[in-house]
């Protein structure tokens, strides 16, 4: 149980100052005067709305001056070094003040201090004390220290580039929900948030939850957009998967051009077996609308529910057709929108371009089985990374160090320190973002910490 604080004084700074210290995006602040470490306050936005959100403890605080590399402390921080120029022209010291800032339950309301702008950098004192607590840090212990060693020493960032790019897409997050996950998984890449959100959820569940419905319905038209929308949710491209159209190009119930040809029917039934009639119109208007040599290179796909027939099993197979059911389809998808881009479609390629034909079920799911695999085995690298990182007090560890705590960790298969280190290089880069990568001098030299979880369904 967190313990509660009393604060009965707040730190007035400049809202764009303190939005930065809530969304972790820096860990100090420049106050006009020297903050004792230890000390705590609230933070008082120099506004004439006024609303507290969280609070702080000083964990240190510098006096700097102009010898300091400033290009370097502008990086690290939030000013440019024209504010920071400014800053030491007018007082000759910078007081770097580092800040653990709490988030509180609730906003507070306070009155407005109609002298605020005048106070801004220094303390005030609030109307009521507040009773606050630790139960929300900003940032988590191992990340902050981290941070704070990193601006004590004035080493480079890390990764400018994708700060760039999270202060570029900062305004799109409140309108556009893609942006807004982006800008998410960047701040948790970048260490300025802790939190550990579990994976959200695809806003295209709803329609993906009833291919497996629709397909076992008598309603053809919807059908056919579903799998049109299902196999672009997968990663393929093209005019003949548009998911609008009452019927395909060609005659073709779908058409796929990237990352490589696939040509199919659907045929969505209540009760009655799918007849020969299905993979004849397939081969038939295949050749027709592509030619010969483009329809031989295409993977050929129905996706039917209900048994096929004699002849059209026989059909199916004798020209290597794939045949799946509704639900296998909706697995599929189901994955990719749980897991994005955990569906290789050059995987799935090899996969489909195998016998058995026909009835494609089996070597199907044992490729989602495969899927599946790969990735618990990633959820438990991670975890063994962060377990690991906590038992020992350190920040970092290496690969051979991980690998043989893998071996200790009940491991779901066993792996070779060079195929771990390749996990460990694919977790920790900035399009996953759940490990962090201190890069060696050699691959050995690796190092890498936690930085979020990949929770299972």
């Amino acid at each position: 149980m967190n313990q509660q604080f009393s604060i009965p004084t707040a730190l007035c700074l400049s809202v764009p100052d303190i939005e930065a210290l809530i969304q972790g995006r820096t860990i100090a602040a420049l106050p006009k005067m020297f903050i004792r470490p230890g000390q705590r306050f609230a933070l008082y936005p120099a506004d004439y709305s006024v609303s507290i959100k969280a609070w702080a403890k000083c964990e240190l605080c510098q006096i700097l001056d102009e010898t300091k590399p400033l290009e370097i402390l502008s990086k690290l921080t939030i000013w440019t070094p024209k504010v920071l120029k400014e800053i030491l022209q007018k007082q000759q010291y910078l007081f770097l003040a580092y800040l653990r800032v709490y988030q509180l339950s609730q906003l507070q309301e306070i009155s407005v201090n109609p002298n605020i702008q005048e106070k801004l950098g220094k303390f005030v004192s609030l109307p009521n004390s507040l009773t606050v607590s630790e139960a929300n840090p900003v940032i988590n212990d191992r990340t902050f220290a981290q941070r704070k060693r990193q601006l004590e020493k004035l080493e480079p960032a890390l990764h400018r580039e994708l700060e760039e790019l999270q202060s570029a897409i900062a305004s799109l997050t409140i309108s556009q929900p893609a942006a807004k996950q982006l800008d998410d998984d960047i701040k948790v890449f970048l260490g300025w948030s802790s939190n550990q959100p579990t994976n959200p959820l695809d806003l295209d569940l709803p329609w993906i939850h009833k291919i497996a419905e629709v397909g076992n319905s008598s309603d053809g038209h919807t059908f056919e957009k579903l799998v049109r929308r299902g196999l672009l949710k997968l990663g393929f491209t093209g005019s003949g998967l548009n998911p609008d159209a009452t019927g395909g190009a060609g005659g073709m119930d779908f058409y796929a051009e990237q990352p490589y040809p696939i040509v199919g029917e659907c045929k969505a039934t209540k009760t009655e077996k799918v007849p020969d009639g299905t993979p004849a119109q397939l081969l038939k208007i295949g050749m027709n609308h592509l030619g010969k040599s483009q329809y031989d290179n295409s993977i050929k796909l129905i996706v039917a529910a209900g048994e096929l027939n004699f002849y059209a099993s026989r059909t199916a197979t004798e020209n290597q057709m794939n045949v799946i059911s509704p639900e296998t389809l909706q697995k599929l998808v189901e994955l990719q929108a749980h897991y994005k881009n955990s569906i290789n479609l050059l995987e799935l390629k090899e996969c489909l371009q195998q016998a058995p034909f026909g009835l494609a079920e089996d070597k199907i799911n044992t490729y989602i089985d495969k899927v599946e695999q790969s990735i618990r085995l990633r959820s438990h690298i991670i975890q063994l990374v962060k377990n690991y990182l906590g038992n020992s007090g350190i920040e970092s560890a290496g690969v051979e160090s991980l690998h043989g705590a893998y071996f200790g960790s009940h491991p779901p298969q066993p792996l070779k320190t060079v195929e771990m280190h390749e996990i460990l290089i694919e977790l920790s880069s900035p399009l996953t973002g759940y490990l962090g990568r201190i890069k060696g001098s050699d691959w050995n030299s690796d190092r890498f910490y936690f930085l979020r979880n990949l929770p299972i369904s």
